[in-house]
């Protein structure tokens, strides 16, 4: 379901119900069951056979949702947060700069809730593989049986491990390695074995602290990585709206302009005013402005990224 795209909804489909932006619910469609919330009751039989897209309403005909496609940028949104989650601009960076596309062996850790594992599937599908790792085994469990649900076994092997200590297991298979782990520094080295030597291989740690960041390019540099470089990604939110276009003769004359008024507002008030004089505020033209919204979203995670060259 998350790396292919059907046009209808089928018996054990994981479908995302889409009430609201902030309201997406992920559910699996099974004959009997109905699904609840604020908006009615939803039956999943009837669900079944319709596109993706549409528009059901509720038995009790008290609202209604959007049946939507269950996406990696979706599962994103709802997951279940096991442990802190990877959103979709740092998912976006790093899949470009890992190079990740269809055919790719990725060994990613550690596991967590998934999110990262969702995007990492659909990118390399159908023929490349995920191996991901968790040291903790409930978490590694849970991983395991949603990947089973959401029809990426055949893309995903999930596997408790502890890697700082037993290593990846893998060795000259992976074509990028991923880390979000409290000390990655302690796994770069199982991560180079891992890493194929016969072309680039590319590595990526996920630290929120400085210094993990500091102590994890010591040692990649130690080991032989080159073009070591760190990023931060800041999501910068803009407000669009639209303004009224004041005219070249208002401008040369020098007269104040008001932009808080719409053009329906101008028209409104010229004719309230039935002057014949010219008016400032004439102009019926409109263009599109922006500006960066008073709070922008904190700090995530520094991205730390290296190349390893292919052996001669």
């Amino acid at each position: 379901m998350f790396h292919e795209y059907r046009t209808t909804v089928a018996e054990g489909d994981q479908t995302m119900i889409y009430a609201t932006p902030e309201c997406i619910y992920p559910i699996t469609v099974t004959t009997g069951e109905m699904f609840n919330n604020k908006f009615g009751s939803f039956r999943h039989s009837e669900m079944i056979g319709l596109k993706y897209g549409s528009k059901i309403r509720s038995h009790d005909n008290r609202g209604f949702v959007y049946l939507l496609h269950a996406t990696p940028a979706l599962w994103t949104q709802v997951v279940p947060h096991r442990t802190q989650i990877l959103y979709l601009p740092d998912i976006s960076f790093i899949s470009l700069y890992l190079d990740l596309r269809p055919g790719k062996v990725v060994i990613e850790s550690g596991t967590g809730s998934g999110s990262f594992s969702h995007s990492i599937a659909r990118t390399i599908a159908p023929d490349g593989h995920l191996y991901t790792f968790e040291y903790h085994e409930q978490r590694a469990k849970v991983a395991q049986e949603e990947f089973v649900q959401h029809k990426l076994a055949n893309i995903v092997t999930a596997e408790h491990r502890d890697v700082i200590t037993n290593g990846f297991g893998k060795s000259n298979i992976a074509d990028a390695v991923f880390l979000d782990l409290p000390a990655p520094w302690d796994a770069v080295a199982t991560a180079k074995d891992a890493l194929r030597k016969d072309t680039i291989g590319r590595i990526c740690s996920f630290s929120p602290c400085i210094e993990q960041v500091q102590r994890t390019a010591l040692k990649l540099d130690e080991l032989g990585f080159s073009d070591i470089r760190m990023f931060e990604c800041l999501v910068k939110d803009y407000e669009v709206r639209t303004t009224p276009l004041p005219d070249i003769e208002t401008a040369i004359d020098g007269q104040k302009f008001n932009f808080r008024l719409s053009v329906s507002d101008r028209k409104k008030r010229r004719l309230d005013t039935s002057t014949t004089a010219v008016d400032n505020d004439s102009s019926d033209k409109e263009m599109q402005v922006s500006k960066p919204v008073d709070e922008a979203r904190g700090h995530t995670s520094y991205l730390t990224f290296a190349i390893l060259a292919p052996l001669e």
